[in-house]
């Protein structure tokens, strides 16, 4: 890397971290989201966030870490604040605003999806109703139902033992 990337990287890399391993760690994290399915631009948003000692960028501190327009730090905390992964917070006494990563992201990120699996639940419902429950497509929905279901109090059975493990292993925060 450049001396002017490891300038930009420093002051997100935090003090006493190589701005490369940082910088490496961030893309490589940001490869992984995007083979699991995300956009390639919140995954590098996302992944520097995390990165960052505080959790706690500027836009403009995104842009030049990650060497992307604002336009683009844009687009991707809006996805991310859509899903529940990063909030906006306006900087005190400034217009500008910082994004926030927060250490239970990703129980807010599967309280999200769970949402999204009742929304499932309730068209496949229908989709049982209208088919007929005795056809082979409403057999394959009601099938798809149950699954859903079924994920559903697995997931809420397993968020409440993370809460429970989270407690014991890093206390109340």
């Amino acid at each position: 890397m450049d001396g002017h990337t490891d300038t930009r990287m420093t002051e997100s890399a935090g003090a006493g971290r190589d701005a490369e391993s940082v910088s490496t760690f961030v893309e490589s994290f940001a490869a992984q989201l995007v083979e699991a399915g995300m956009q390639r631009m919140p995954a590098r948003v996302f992944a520097a966030l995390l990165a960052s000692d505080k959790g706690v960028l500027t836009s403009a501190e995104l842009s030049e870490q990650l060497q992307i327009s604002p336009a683009a730090v844009s687009g991707a905390v809006r996805y991310l604040a859509q899903t529940h992964m990063v909030s906006r917070e306006r900087e005190p006494g400034s217009r500008r605003e910082r994004y926030r990563v927060h250490g239970d992201q990703w129980y807010e990120a599967l309280t999200n999806r769970e949402a999204v699996l009742k929304r499932w639940e309730a068209a496949l419902r229908e989709g049982v109703n209208s088919l007929g429950a005795d056809t082979p497509a409403g057999r394959r929905l009601a099938e798809t139902l149950a699954f859903f279901e079924f994920v559903e109090g697995e997931v809420a059975a397993m968020m409440e033992r993370w809460r429970v493990h989270r407690r014991e292993v890093f206390g109340d925060r």
